[in-house]
């Protein structure tokens, strides 16, 4: 699809229903993948409706093994071993204020 057709993901939190319904999308993949493979640990602090759901659901897809999500994004080239990315432990927050 034409990238300036695409819709803008506004409410959109999780990765999947973004990448699956053709929004918007600036690929921030690259750190992603970065932050995932670096043994420094990492406060994430960030204003409200800034992200911080969207970013966690990327991490999630991610480390689920996702790999049809990333199709045509970086991290699609970075990352070799998706079975790693399956295998490797993360726990799961929602950012939403409830």
């Amino acid at each position: 699809m034409n990238d300036l057709l695409r819709k803008l993901p506004i409410g959109i939190q999780t990765f999947e229903k973004l990448r699956k319904g053709d929004y918007l999308y600036v690929d921030k993949t690259e750190l992603v993948w970065k932050i995932a493979y670096t043994s420094t640990p990492y406060f994430l602090s960030r204003p409200r409706r800034f992200g911080k759901s969207l970013l966690l659901s990327t991490f999630e897809a991610y480390f689920e093994g996702k790999k049809e999500l990333f199709e045509g994004l970086a991290i699609e080239k970075l990352e070799t071993k998706w079975e790693t990315a399956v295998n490797s432990p993360y726990g799961k927050s929602n950012m939403a204020k409830e």
